[in-house]
């Protein structure tokens, strides 16, 4: 996409917002599938302006339970640099065994049944030294229908798999076409994975990419983007006004795929009152984190 033409389509898409901010109904009345929180910096590590940190959630919250305070599902703190175009996403194992700002040693995904996105953000911050920016969580029924508006996408599986609830026939090895069920089902599967949580963060990371790939190969269609900002407004919770909204829209505009890297926080795997956790590697988490901080980009993983 030309630069031009980049520009008009933000330009349109600010436009969008603004109208959405006065014509999408208000919270209180409609459905509540996706939540955009902005992050209230404590203590945080500072960071370069041109760097903005979101911390994605999977909520598997049932219908009437509040989505923003339950255990998240799957969590990835992506970074875009406004700047370069780079990007880079920070899997965290859910099962993560971590200490939680006043409530002692638990799984990192119970910080949002705690406190909501505000202490999972400080939780995912102290584990890999960034504090994210916002926090956004979707229900996985909500993800399957993005998905499935934008067409499916495509990703590259390193190895076949199934499970034998979600998905019977499983995965081939290759690359694959999903759909919105599909993707959801990619993303949560762990137990037939040869390393449990990290290849389930890893294949969160494979969706991710195919996200990305298909919306900015998407963007030049008339209206798609319009409409795809209007589907979530109609369903969205956020503290941010329009014109934040507009910054984020704009830094994802400006993504490049090929300087897109990932990793996954590794660690080993323990046994915490009958439970089965994940051990995480804190000085990998941090060294991620530091790689990562002003440039959003991983060298090492």
């Amino acid at each position: 996409m030309s630069r031009w033409r980049r520009t008009l389509r933000l330009v349109t898409v600010g436009l969008v917002l603004a109208i959405a901010a006065l014509v999408v109904p208000d919270s209180a009345v409609k459905t509540t599938e996706v939540a955009l929180v902005k992050v209230d910096q404590a203590n945080g590590v500072d960071l370069s302006p041109d760097v903005i940190w979101i911390l994605a959630v999977g909520s598997d919250a049932r219908p009437g339970e509040d989505m923003t305070h339950t255990r998240g599902d799957a969590l990835q703190l992506v970074g875009m640099d406004t700047r370069t175009g780079a990007a880079t996403a920070i899997g965290v194992p859910r099962d993560s065994w971590v200490e939680i700002p006043g409530h002692g040693f638990d799984k990192i995904n119970a910080s949002l049944y705690y406190g909501g996105p505000q202490l999972l953000g400080q939780t995912v911050g102290n584990l890999v030294g960034i504090q994210p920016d916002y926090v956004f969580i979707t229900r996985f029924k909500f993800f399957q229908a993005m998905i499935k508006d934008i067409g499916g996408i495509d990703v590259d599986n390193p190895i076949a798999f199934d499970d034998t609830y979600l998905k019977p026939q499983g995965f081939p090895k290759g690359r694959i076409h999903l759909g919105g069920y599909d993707a959801m089902a990619f993303s949560r599967i762990r137990h037939n994975l040869l390393r449990g949580d990290f290849d389930r963060s890893a294949n969160q990371q494979r969706v991710l990419r195919g996200i990305q790939a298909k919306v900015r190969a998407k963007a030049d269609v008339p209206g798609f983007i319009e409409k795809g900002v209007l589907s979530v407004m109609a369903h969205l919770y956020t503290n941010l006004p329009p014109a934040e909204l507009f910054r984020l829209a704009e830094a994802m505009a400006q993504v490049e795929p090929r300087k897109i890297t990932s990793c996954v926080v590794q660690g080993g795997i323990g046994d915490i009152g009958g439970a089965s956790v994940v051990l995480p590697s804190t000085d990998m988490a941090r060294r991620l984190g530091d790689e990562a901080r002003t440039d959003a980009t991983i060298e090492h993983c």
